[in-house]
């Protein structure tokens, strides 16, 4: 499968690691040029791009860069993915460690509902509140005792299947998190932002979440 990643960071970096060791075409991009890449590209096999055309082609596109950064990513950076992608949203809010003060979301809206609407897509949120080194290490085969499990959040359930089949060949069970508007339930300072669980876990502690923002993660 064509994949596109915007942002070679932790997630971005290990998710192309990955998934160019099961065999799928990676693209990948990061906001300093494709030049920078070179040591990703050389060690995974993937293709280093422009940010604009990191999307060409892909059934699948992962963004997960800043929330601060969202609104500077190219515009129509999507123009050129194929029909029907699917674009997955990794992103946080950190206003007093990185984004600084955003309006919508210190008033309620979800952080992922924000990112679809400064992108102009659907999007479903996934591997917002998993720990960067656990997609390289702790992907378990179907059934296997142990096996950690990720919410995921959306509102087209066709989208979100496909999601959860590329978590699940990356070695994770899922757990559907409901619609993005119910995605709050996964965010930072959330019972399940950083959860090691397996799946009975992932859903209780979706289950008790609270709407309201802690003040570690509030501007």
């Amino acid at each position: 499968m064509q994949i596109g990643i915007i942002g070679a960071g932790h997630i971005g970096g290990n998710l192309t690691r990955r998934l160019t060791a099961l065999g799928h075409r990676v693209t990948v991009a990061n906001s300093r040029g494709p030049e920078t890449l070179e040591a990703l590209v050389q060690e995974t096999g993937a293709t280093a791009a422009k940010a604009s055309e990191a999307a060409r082609g892909a059934r699948i596109v992962v963004v997960t860069v800043p929330l601060k950064s969202v609104p500077d990513l190219p515009a129509g950076f999507l123009e050129h993915a194929a029909d029907g992608a699917v674009v997955i949203d990794t992103g946080n809010y950190y206003p007093q460690q990185r984004d600084g003060r955003i309006e919508e979301i210190e008033d309620g809206l979800p952080e992922s509902r924000w990112t679809e609407r400064r992108i102009g897509h659907p999007v479903v949120k996934a591997f917002n509140g998993t720990f960067a080194q656990d997609i390289l290490e702790r992907g378990r085969e179907p059934g296997a005792p142990g096996r950690q499990a990720l919410p995921v959040a959306g509102d087209d359930d066709h989208a979100k299947r496909v999601v959860r089949d590329l978590i699940d060949e990356l070695g994770f069970d899922t757990v559907d998190a409901g619609s993005l508007d119910e995605s709050w339930r996964q965010q930072p300072g959330t019972p399940v932002y950083g959860l090691r669980g397996g799946s009975e876990a992932v859903r209780e502690a979706l289950a008790a979440a609270s709407p309201e923002r802690t003040a570690q993660w509030r501007a």
